[in-house]
């Protein structure tokens, strides 16, 4: 066994009993660390954070930050945008393994043959994607401001849009602009089982349907309400309906339930049996309120992106945040 390994069972053997709240928020201090977190981690650390968002909000709070450490809770490609757009600070990850399958379904040797197959397009990616990919774009986006940055590519203009083809044909529908889709798509939002959610209603047949444009298309045909993360938040906030069913990662529902305590909020089923009979991301989950810990407390793992890719790739994330 190394000396960090047995460095890192001692901390674990500790945790016990630590507040590990109260370690992470004295080393979040000391250290002048800001800690951003998706709205799909788990509810203890969406609690410690500072802040709490879906891609665009945590984007906008990277850029904005004057911590010299950003801990991000989230996913891999997620830590990487804060890099880039802060490349002087240090960006934390608490498990480097914490991917997306999203991202992973665009290899950025395969998308560079498929732009030099079809020149002349405007390159349009989701947030959801690795920094290469993001430095071959001439524009990023989120599934908050998607509808907005396609209508600023002139008409006429040919438009790639990757790596999310469900988004994207979502997008083509509300836009009514044709786009060359990248076969992509995320395995969480692909998961919701239509003749569940229909024998769901059943049960709850005063319950809208509100869905994230990431899902398949069967299952937006049926949706009473499609936006992002905070999109289907603000919404059960405003509207008038008493109960909800969700289709997202059901991460979602512990901030939307606080926002909402009076209302009903019921996850939309996936096809695979589980123990939470929703869909969840196992990326996300793989971090846990000890592996924050030992991240602030080691500064480590530490993201890392080249100067030559961050460079190309800081100018579409800029074009981005100034639409937004």
């Amino acid at each position: 066994m190394t000396t960090l390994i047995k460095e890192r069972a001692k901390s674990l053997n500790t945790f016990s009993k630590t507040n590990l709240a109260e370690e992470i928020l004295r080393l979040k201090k000391e250290k002048n660390a800001i800690i951003l977190a998706h709205y799909y981690q788990e509810p203890a650390i969406q609690e410690i954070a500072d802040f709490v968002g879906d891609s665009l909000g945590l984007s906008q709070q990277a850029a904005s930050t004057d911590a010299d450490i950003i801990v991000f809770a989230g996913v891999h490609f997620m830590a990487e945008t804060a890099k880039i757009i802060n490349p002087k600070k240090r960006v934390l990850l608490p498990d480097l393994n914490a991917s997306c399958s999203l991202a992973e379904s665009c290899p950025p040797d395969l998308f560079r043959e498929f732009i030099d197959k079809h020149p002349g397009h405007t390159v349009i990616t989701y947030v959801n994607c690795s920094a290469e990919i993001k430095a071959m774009s001439d524009i990023v986006c989120t599934s908050s401001n998607a509808e907005k940055v396609v209508a600023s590519v002139p008409l006429g203009t040919p438009i790639i849009f990757a790596p999310d083809k469900n988004l994207g044909a979502y997008i083509m529908h509300k836009t009514g602009r044709e786009m060359l889709l990248w076969d992509g798509v995320c395995i969480v939002h692909e998961a919701f089982a239509i003749d569940k959610i229909l024998k769901l209603h059943q049960k709850y047949p005063q319950a809208q349907f509100i869905a994230h444009p990431e899902s398949n298309p069967e299952i937006l045909k049926i949706a009473s309400y499609i936006g992002s993360t905070t999109g289907m938040i603000n919404h059960v906030k405003t509207d008038s309906g008493k109960e909800f069913i969700v289709a997202t990662e059901a991460g979602i529902l512990y901030k939307m339930q606080q926002e909402v305590p009076e209302k009903v909020l019921i996850p939309a089923p996936a096809k695979e049996d589980n123990t939470c009979a929703c869909s969840e991301c196992a990326f996300m989950k793989m971090n846990t309120m000890e592996k924050l810990y030992l991240c602030l407390k080691n500064e480590t793992p530490e993201i890392h992106v080249s100067d030559e890719i961050r460079e190309k790739a800081i100018i579409p994330i800029e074009r981005m945040l100034n639409l937004s």
